[in-house]
């Protein structure tokens, strides 16, 4: 976007591998998964029995019993991140950054929304009367809560807004906090987080086939591998503090992870070319040719279809086994609006240390034609990444993100 030097300078974490973006990275790097048994609830009757949970997360200790009361877990998983965000960003509290509560904006995504919350308030509504549900049942399951509590409690009125286009909506979250900052906004906090592993949100995701029903956690969800057959569900996600390049070194942010160089989103009914087109675009948007692409964070669905149509995108990109490619969410299963925040978040962390994280547990199906890292962290000057995702429904959406 002409004008608009987007960088990212603030990072928070909330996933299944860890609270908080050290111990994620270190986690990831290690190649520890965060697949496991579900816990949440009793899943002995559901055909899938396997997820990313975020394990020893209680809210009450980093937000007010008021806020939990009122709040899914999904939203406290983001309030949670947007804290260390911020901190990160030497923007907490944002009253004290120097910038006004007008110049600060909030843009997340959602794809479960508030699953959890709203399952137990119909559940009293059943089994107690209606004087039993909560009147933040109106509002905690919608899919904007989080971007409304967001800005309420870190005083950010600007523009603010939600997305939901599914595994790509943290990428277009993305998207939308660069047109903001073009639009006049100084700071804008996004990415997404995701809670959707409560008994009514599992049953809504097993409808659509795709998910894996593999009892065995290291072998369920194998994006790329010969035994790929389907993927696992996980909780969690990033959130991000965008920011105008100028105004960040204004205000005296202590560092600059990347840049949010380009974006792009495509839309088609069967996930095929038009994932290359909007990686395509993307590329274009940032000014950078496939010869200047480091590093690959893919989509990985974990389905042979799918995954032929990725790998077939990024082959006719890239040539053969031409970039590395890195799935890191193999070891917290698909967050959704999450997930690709999440991938976000993984790009920046390898630019600055040069280790591109292993994909978990994959034995790479050699038919794909991919440089797929594995096994342990690759050491790789990278100063440009290209981070790719797809929705459920035929959205597409690609970043590419640089060194500062």
């Amino acid at each position: 976007m002409d004008g608009v030097s987007a960088v990212v300078t603030g990072l928070g974490v909330v996933a299944p591998t860890g609270i908080g973006v050290e111990r994620y990275w270190a986690n990831t790097l290690a190649g520890r998964s965060g697949i496991a048994e579900i816990t949440r609830f009793d899943a002995s009757d559901h055909p899938v029995r396997l997820a990313g949970e975020v394990r020893d997360f209680d809210a009450t200790e980093h937000l007010p019993t008021r806020l939990t009361f009122q709040t899914d877990r999904w939203t406290q998983f983001a309030l949670c991140a947007t804290e260390e965000a911020l901190r990160d960003a030497g923007a907490h509290p944002p009253a004290d950054c120097g910038l006004g509560e007008y110049e600060m904006a909030v843009v997340t995504a959602s794809s479960s929304a508030g699953n959890e919350f709203g399952q137990r308030e119909l559940g009293r509504l059943w089994s107690e009367g209606p004087q039993h549900v909560t009147a933040f049942q109106s509002i905690a399951w919608f899919y904007a809560a989080t971007t409304g509590q967001t800005s309420i409690r870190f005083g950010m009125r600007g523009p603010c807004g939600v997305i939901a286009s599914e595994q790509a909506g943290g990428l277009d979250a993305l998207g939308q906090a660069r047109r903001v900052l073009g639009a006049g906004a100084r700071l804008v906090v996004s990415g997404g987080t995701e809670a959707p592993l409560s008994p009514y949100a599992l049953v809504c995701q097993q409808v659509t086939g795709l998910l894996s029903r593999s009892r065995d956690a290291a072998r369920a969800y194998l994006p790329f591998d010969p035994d790929s057959a389907g993927y696992l569900p996980g909780e969690g996600g990033a959130i991000l503090v965008v920011e105008d390049e100028d105004s960040a070194r204004d205000r005296g942010a202590p560092h600059v992870y990347g840049r949010i160089a380009g974006y792009a989103a495509t839309f088609d009914a069967g996930g095929g070319p038009e994932l290359r087109g909007a990686a395509e675009l993307a590329m274009a948007d940032a000014g950078v040719a496939a010869a200047d692409v480091d590093v690959v964070f893919a989509d990985a669905a974990g389905l042979p279809d799918l995954d032929r149509a990725e790998a077939d995108a990024l082959v006719a990109l890239f040539g053969p086994h031409g970039v590395p490619v890195s799935a890191p969410k193999t070891a917290t299963g698909r967050l959704y609006a999450g997930g690709s925040s999440l991938d976000v978040a993984a790009a920046l962390l390898t630019i600055r240390t040069g280790l591109v994280p292993p994909s978990v547990n994959v034995r790479p199906d050699g038919r794909y034609r991919l440089d797929l890292v594995v096994g342990a962290p690759r050491a790789l000057p990278v100063r440009t990444a290209l981070v790719i995702a797809r929705g459920y429904g035929g959205f597409n959406a690609a970043v590419v993100v640089t060194a500062a």
